[in-house]
């Protein structure tokens, strides 16, 4: 399995709560995205860069785990990995955790430490698959192949 995670701090916002403070849950869902779209930046490419050679990358399938609630103001941390990837689709795995500080976060990603920091809050992972604009599918080996060949060597 794949152990290149990449990680995104965020502070809760105010608007992202409900009246008892704790985070709404679609909220994560859009947090699973900026993991994916930051995944995907820290290893040289960009969603825009994907979208304009003409391919998209639809979620097929999404599941989330809710362990405990983030709530207002926490300092929390995005992490996203991909643990699986084949021609045509890939499999992002998330985490969002909780983290006493910013400096929590800090020390973790100059120490390159396996276990990630900080208290789990909710845990899921998305499955997408690659296609054209008109929603054929495509693959990725022939559409991208330096892609996905980056793809393969992260996740072994």
């Amino acid at each position: 399995m794949a152990t290149n995670w990449q990680l995104h701090p965020l502070r809760v916002r105010y608007q992202e709560t409900d009246q008892m403070s704790v985070v709404f849950h679609g909220n994560y869902v859009t947090w699973f995205e900026i993991g994916r779209t930051e995944w995907i930046r820290s290893n040289g490419f960009s969603y825009k860069e994907i979208e304009q050679r003409g391919l998209l990358l639809p979620v097929i399938d999404l599941h989330c785990k809710f362990i405990m609630p983030a709530k207002y103001d926490d300092q929390i941390i995005i992490c996203t990995r991909v643990t699986e990837c084949s021609p045509l689709r890939i499999h992002f795995e998330s985490q969002i955790r909780r983290i006493g500080q910013a400096s929590d976060y800090e020390q973790w990603s100059l120490s390159g430490k396996e276990q990630l920091p900080g208290e789990l809050l909710v845990e899921g992972g998305t499955n997408h698959v690659w296609v054209n604009s008109s929603f054929q599918p495509v693959r990725l080996s022939k559409a991208w192949p330096e892609l996905y060949q980056l793809m393969k060597d992260i996740t072994g």
